[in-house]
């Protein structure tokens, strides 16, 4: 899974906390909302989670994941791959087992 994402066209792009390019592209949108039908219509929302998540974590095989409560118990998390330069969201999903979620790696912000 680590090397799907980068292709395809751009369909927009936002700035992550690393302050790398992260870009959507067409391909992965449809995957998306192929696999996730209830994101569709949430484009901009799955980007704004990359650009201004509550949280990053540490997702598999070097990916990161976005986390952003949407609604109380309900977090939308987008997983994106960070390159030298820039780099590209693999998928994103809805869940409300923050328990999982708080298992992994928190990357940012960073805790004392």
């Amino acid at each position: 899974m680590c090397c799907v994402g980068g292709e395809g066209n751009t369909i927009d792009r936002v700035i992550s906390k690393n302050g790398i390019p992260i870009r959507l592209t067409d391909e992965r949108w449809s995957h998306i909302i192929e696999e996730h039908t209830e994101l569709a219509g949430m484009r901009r929302d799955v980007l704004e989670a990359v650009a201004d998540p509550g949280k990053v974590l540490q997702g598999n095989y070097g990916a990161l994941m976005a986390v952003c409560e949407m609604a109380r118990g309900k977090y939308l998390v987008a997983v994106y791959n960070e390159l030298e330069r820039d780099g590209f969201i693999i998928t994103a999903f809805l869940t409300r087992r923050l328990s999982s979620l708080n298992r992994r790696k928190q990357l940012w912000p960073t805790l004392q």
